[in-house]
């Protein structure tokens, strides 16, 4: 930028800067960004190092040649040639480019803007190295070919703008040397974006989508719940259909007893695998391998779909045990590629454990013993002592003591269920594992049974561990704290707290759906299953590919089979196995497999870019279409639209966390509570009403995720962290887990868990003080300690939570900030971050000083920052919301976001399809401090207006509000309606004339030149009525012009064209924003800041409205007194009078909420005596003002003075989207639907509105039966029948046509009319034929009844009694 640009940018600023005193000169948009961080962040590791991790960690496949054994018999061959036989392929190196837009031979770079306007994706290209290699050994050459995945979503974030960036991956982009990553605002407004913009969205076919943040269960912790009372309702309400639920925890049920031997009264409910790779949808498919060995074996599946049939398959290579008893949910294991596998343990009644996890959408259940000797080599001795190393005789009965005297019997159940097997070493363990699942390991048919084990433990037992030991030493943990549950000596933890979720990073979820698939074969079959031999039950499942059998003895009704096509990586490599493997069983072709040329053209045949177009399709409609283990419960509504309705409820979508749209359905209210360990993180009051009350919640202003990236933008290194932590904890007293387990347990020692590996045990009398050592190093700026650390101390209790030290470091945690007391007052620097599982045990005292009813042996060791810390931004906007009623609050945030508001500063570079703008916005005289923090005046909501509370008129009834018509027609609250209409003629449905219609003027219709350009374009400006032409399009085939005239009934201006000159012969494509002016109007919905919302009633004249005896000033705005008793919003009267004051004494109004509960600087707590009414009312007596705002009015209508005082001032008005205008239906005569022949429903349609049965109800309660009469039938569908008193019926009845005969013309006279003849066809007569006037529907009714062998017989009569 030049200088001359930068000092008029300067000078724009400066400018700005008189007309607004209250802002600062150089804006700072810090705090801002912050709010959009943890979006940006998520995608910023997928680039730099999420793909490339999930490339590695995707398995090469090999391919075999099938004339390897011919190859090798030849007695000529050389080693070269054996050489060839098989080749290895794999991924590598993955690069993303920035989106560019091609012309001719040049590339340039794809802005946003360009995005918008011409509605395509904002994508660029995904280059990944498939590497081959011949042979198996080191010594093999590895050949390396780029190949083009697709076009790869980018997220906004404004670092891929530079103009010469053609071939520059985004990896060298992210870098530091971008100068445009950090952009100011005043360069983001040259790039014709938002100065405020921060990303953190995608623009998919122009529209702007983001990716809505979803709880989920916190990766790595080992945790455990108990039966809800409100799960059980939902039991009772679903009968046996537990696919409806889909909440992991336990329950008590005696039905559980019945079904098997063995079994406890105790299990999970849990939601079906997200699908799985193909396993049953609808039925617990667990498979035990704790038995005798040996195929045939019977595997039970119960529990369907839609009523809990019991159907018994005989399958091959199964074993089977129907099993319903897991009591404890084993820790989400996360990888580094975001991929996880969640694993549960077990309990049986006979006091032994089984682990359990998913291989192919089936859960097999293990022995615990079995899997603790197949880890590591260990004698049984060790095995024991661990297990009972948390009983000690000393502590049996002290507090905080987990373990009992049974621990010992149930050891040597574990113990000798793995002798009885005849297993006693380790590689008799894995050699069992490895023959059960080798069957079901992709790749691993040659490999042998350790090996096959091997992988079975790494892959799918506790995967976020690298070590056997410890997930031995997790395992063991996971049997103590589960038996501790059994115990009663320890309590389950909530799995709907915030202390054991933690949130789906965009970044994170389109890494692992980028990365993994496997497709089935998904078949809709209906079927019927014998249940206990004596009735049918009909069911509908979708079956595996892999486990369809033939010995499945099924009545196929109907199937239906899809093949799921959407492609990811990891799927490509294996469709591209079967590619080869087909080339090289087919020996007809000329296919050599040692011939590089002839592999890449096989290659060509499974084509890539279904990847990138796969990522695009899950964005754009929020559905995860995969089958494989994502392990999440959700499948749809993952994305959104980003809706710039205006600016806060832009903002609310990047901070809104969704507990998943399938609760929504739930009857329950244990997932909707607010729960106190949500303080500080969740806004209590901003949440919407109706069925996402409670699921749909939205973080604190002060809220933040943790991330891959530290306060400096620098990608962290966990390794070095952990190693840190450790050095700090083993210095602190900690006595490292490794090589072995630590023989105790509580209360004597604590267990030190981090990220969910066991890293020892620590005295309990040093545990306090390591935590507080722990903290202290947060805050140092030299410490390797990340200030994000959780340092979640669960201390000894009798009978409450497993106690231990659990500590944090992973990304997507929530967190926020407290200030220390423990630290010495020099220090500035005593701010923490702190998590939601350590909040619940530490000591916050509120921010007005008071303890709150502590005791003094819990002194608070941290303090709030401020009390508006537990409101969300929009939450924080209202005035004194701590004097409002708390639904009032809830209510305001929700209308808040229906606000027309100044929706964009750039919105001449816009082309959504609908905005709504307000033309004269105002900024409130009366505002809380969060105005100024994340600029909110840039897009302001509402109007300062002169309110007064009187009943006037009559028509302020009912929340109804009198508006001032002379104050409308100075433009209070005018808005305007920006609608986008997209014409695309090569997007249209009709193939045929994509590349014949073109934009041109009809020169023969000379009418329509008025309002049609040239080129076939509207004027810039025009005004156009409904029913004239905006467009004119001609056929170059036909030669045929036509007009698009505009629908509706409300006349537009068209506010600005933009085409597309891609085609320079002939426009084929343009946008066309049309504007629609909305002044407000009677039934208008308007709202204060504060939930008083209601519609406007009359635009009262001014001479007739009431003015005051001081000032002479008319309200702007009249309602009723009864809005304030019932619904207490009491701020909205502080309001009034403190906005009187600031506008007198020309100052703005500082109402940010709970301020008199803070303390003062000097630490002084403020003097509550001081009221804030009288505050307020000394500034209004200084300019010689009522105390409480209240003035002497006087009648507009008769000049006389209103015998009460009145209560008048400013007030900070919201104009709702809700315009009547919108809204209305009319209708006297149209469309009628062909069946019924009553009128269609639908606004749009030109349909009616229903007179449903409570309308009826109610005209029958006030006996007017003529207009039930007129609604019903005479203005509905009426219908003249012709019936036959003789048989009595509607439908047999005919008209005779009479043939055309020559009838004498009397001069003068029109023709006579032949007489009509009806007859009916089933008593072959003419007689007895009546017209009778009912309702058409009867007729229907009365054919309805016909085709169902119903006949239906009237009995006519003349009697007005009959």
């Amino acid at each position: 930028m030049s200088m001359k640009a930068e000092a008029e940018a300067k000078a724009r600023v400066s400018g700005r800067h008189r007309l607004t005193p209250h802002l600062p000169n150089n804006p700072d948009y810090e705090p801002l960004r912050e709010l959009f961080s943890h979006h940006i962040h998520s995608f910023d590791h997928l680039v730099e190092y999420g793909l490339e991790k999930a490339l590695m960690n995707i398995k090469p496949i090999e391919v075999i040649d099938s004339n390897t054994d011919l190859l090798l018999e030849e007695p000529n061959r050389d080693s070269f040639v054996s050489f060839l036989t098989h080749i290895i392929l794999w991924f590598e190196k993955p690069e993303l480019y920035p989106p560019q837009k091609e012309r001719g031979t040049f590339r340039e770079a794809l802005s946003p803007y360009e995005c918008r306007q011409a509605k395509i994706s904002y994508t660029g290209k995904f280059l990944v190295d498939v590497c081959f290699k011949y042979g198996d050994g080191p010594a093999g050459a590895v050949i390396r070919e780029k190949i083009n995945f697709g076009q790869f979503p980018i997220m906004l974030k404004f670092f891929l703008l530079l103009p010469d960036i053609s071939r520059v991956p985004v990896n060298f982009l992210q870098s530091k040397l971008c100068h445009l990553r950090d952009a100011d605002h005043q360069k983001l407004v040259a790039c014709k974006e938002e100065p405020s913009e921060m990303g953190g969205y995608f623009i998919l076919n122009g529209l702007e989508r983001v990716v809505r943040l979803l709880n989920v269960p916190k990766r790595n912790y080992v945790s455990y719940s108990f039966a809800l009372q409100d799960l059980l309702q939902s039991v009772k309400r679903y009968g046996e259909d537990l696919s409806q639920i889909h909440i992991p925890t336990s329950m008590v049920r005696s039905a559980f007893r019945n079904r098997r031997e063995g079994f406890t009264d105790k299990a999970v409910v849990i939601s079906e695998d997200d699908g799985g790779n193909g396993g049953f949808v609808g039925f617990k498919d667990l498979v035990d391998i704790c038995g005798g060995g040996g195929g045939g074996k019977r595997l039970k599946i119960e529990e369907g779909v839609n009523g809990g049939v019991n159907g018994v398959f005989v399958m091959e290579r199964l074993q089977g045990m129907d099993f319903n008893g897991p009591l404890i949910d084993g820790p989400l294991c996360v990888r580094e590629d975001q991929s996880a596998v969640t694993l549960n343990l077990y309990y049986i009644s006979n006091g032994s454990a089984r682990v359990g996890f998913r291989i192919r959408g089936r859960e097999n259940l293990l022995p615990i013993g079995l899997v603790l000797k197949a880890l590591i080599d260990t004698t049984d001795h060790e095995i024991f002592m661990s297990l009972t190393s948390v009983y000690n005789d000393k502590y049996e009965k002290a507090k905080g003591s987990v373990g009992t005297q049974i621990l010992s019997e149930r050891a040597k159940i574990i113990l000798n269920e793995v002798r009885d097997l005849s297993l006693f070493t380790r590689i008799q363990c894995l050699h069992y594992i490895g023959e059960y699942f080798k069957p079901f390991m992709d790749g691993m048919e040659n490999e042998s049974h350790s090996v096959v084990a091997d992988a079975v433990l790494r892959e799918f037992v506790l995967v976020h561990l690298d070590n056997n030991h410890d997930k031995f030493n997790l395992l063991i943990f996971m049997v103590q704290k589960l038996f501790s549950f059994i115990d009663q000596t320890s309590v389950p933890d909530n799995p709907d707290s915030l202390q054991t979720q933690e949130v789906l990073l965009p970044g994170h979820l389109i890494i692992i759906y980028v990365k993994c698939t496997h497709p089935v074969l998904e078949c809709e079959t209906t079927c019927y299953l014998l249940v206990h031999g004596t009735s049918l039950s009909k069911h509908t499942v979708v079956w595996s590919q892999t486990l369809l059998q033939p010995s499945m003895s099924i009545n196929k009704r109907s199937t239906k089979a899809v093949i799921i096509a959407e492609e990811k990586l990891q799927e490509w490599l294996l469709k591209s196995k079967k590619l080869l493997q087909e080339e090289t069983n087919n020996r007809k072709k000329n296919f050599e497999f040692g011939s590089l040329a002839d592999v890449k053209k096989a290659l060509d045949k499974n084509p890539a870019k279904q990847v990138g177009q796969a990522v695009e399709n899950m964005l754009k409609t929020g559905r995860l279409v995969t089958q494989s283990t994502l392990d999440l419960k959700e499948k749809a509504g993952m994305t959104v639209m980003a809706e710039r309705l205006n600016f806060l409820r832009f903002l609310s979508h990047f901070r809104a966390v969704h507990r998943g749209s399938s609760l929504a359905g739930l009857r329950t209210t244990s997932v909707r509570k607010l729960l106190p360990e949500s303080w500080g993180f969740i806004c209590p009051v901003h949440t919407p009403d109706g069925s996402p009350c409670g699921l749909l919640n939205h973080m604190t202003a002060s809220c933040r995720v943790t991330s891959y990236y530290d306060s400096e933008g620098i990608i962290r290194d966990f390794s070095k962290i952990q190693k840190s932590i450790l050095s700090v904890l083993v210095g602190a007293g900690m006595i490292p887990s490794l090589p072995k387990l630590v023989k105790a347990g509580p209360p004597e020692v604590l267990h030190v868990l981090l990220d969910g590996r066991v890293v020892g045990a620590i005295p309990t009398d040093r545990v306090e003080k390591a935590v507080s050592h722990l903290r202290k190093l947060k805050l140092s700026a030299t410490s390797a300690i990340p200030e994000d650390l959780e340092v979640g101390y669960v201390p000894i209790s009798m009978g409450g939570a497993f106690p231990g030290l659990y500590l944090f470091t992973s990304p997507s945690r929530f967190i926020r900030p407290v200030r220390q007391k423990f630290l010495p007052p020099e220090d500035k620097n005593n701010i923490e971050w702190i998590g939601p599982f350590e909040q619940v045990y530490m000591e916050i005292e509120c921010a007005d000083g008071g303890n709150g009813g502590r005791l003094n042996e819990f002194p608070a060791t941290h303090e709030e920052i401020h009390p508006t810390g537990i409101l969300s931004v929009v939450g924080n906007l209202t005035p004194w919301s701590d004097h409002n009623q708390s639904p009032r609050n809830m209510y305001q945030c929700q209308m808040a976001k229906q606000t027309m508001g100044f929706s964009s500063q750039g919105i001449n570079c816009r082309a959504d399809q609908k905005l709504y703008h307000l033309q004269t916005p105002q900024t409130p005289i009366v505002r809380t401090a969060t105005y100024e923090k994340y600029r909110i005046d840039d897009s302001p909501l509402g109007t300062n207006a002169i309110v007064a509370v009187l009943a006037y008129s009559g028509y302020d009834m009912e929340d109804a509000m009198v508006l001032n018509k002379s104050a409308v027609d100075r433009g209070f609250a005018h808005g305007h309606i920006y609608q986008t209409e997209s014409i695309d003629f090569a997007d249209e449905k009709n193939k045929s004339d994509r590349a014949q219609r073109v934009f041109r003027r009809n020169y023969q219709d000379t009418k329509s030149h008025s309002f049609i350009d040239s080129d076939g374009l509207p004027y810039v400006g025009q005004r156009i009525n409904p029913g004239e032409p905006y467009y004119s399009t001609y056929n170059e085939v036909t030669s045929k012009s036509f007009n698009e005239k505009l629908k509706g009934s409300e006349p537009v201006t068209v506010d600005y064209v933009t085409v597309d000159v891609k085609n320079k012969k002939q426009l084929q494509k343009a946008n066309i924003r049309l504007r629609r002016g909305r002044k407000p109007i009677i039934g208008d919905k308007f709202s204060s800041r504060h939930g008083q919302k209601g519609v406007c009633s009359q635009l009262w004249p001014d001479v007739d409205m009431p003015f005051s005896a001081v000032t002479g000033m008319r309200p702007d705005l009249i309602i009723n007194p009864h809005a304030f008793p019932s619904r207490m919003t009491i701020a909205m009267l502080l309001e009034s009078i403190a906005a009187k004051g600031g506008s007198l004494h020309g100052k703005f109004v500082n109402a940010t909420p709970f301020s008199s509960s803070v303390k003062k600087p000097d630490g002084t707590p403020e003097n509550e005596r001081d009221s804030l009414v009288d505050e307020l009312g000394s500034s209004l007596t200084a300019r010689g003002f009522n105390h409480y705002g209240v003035e002497v009015l006087y009648s507009g209508v008769y000049g006389t003075e209103l015998t009460c005082e009145i209560f008048i001032g400013p007030v900070y008005y919201q104009r709702l989207r809700h315009m009547v205008s919108d809204k209305f239906q009319v209708r006297s005569t149209g469309t009628v639907d062909q069946v019924t022949r009553q009128p269609i429903k639908g606004r749009k349609r030109g349909g009616g509105i229903r007179f449903g049965e409570m309308e009826r109800d109610s005209l029958l309660a006030h006996g007017a039966a003529y207009l039930l009469h007129d609604r019903l039938h005479s203005s509905s569908d009426h219908h003249i029948a012709d019936i036959c008193s003789i048989c009595g019926s509607i439908l047999t009845t005919t008209l005779i046509q009479h043939q055309k005969k020559l009838m004498e013309v009397t001069k003068g006279l029109p023709p006579a009319r032949a007489p009509k003849k009806v007859t009916c066809v089933s008593c072959q007569t003419s007689k007895g034929m009546e017209t009778v006037a009912m309702p058409y529907v009867f007729r229907y009714l009365a054919a309805e009844l016909a085709a169902m062998n119903i006949r239906m017989t009237l009995q006519l009569s003349n009697g007005a009694g009959a």
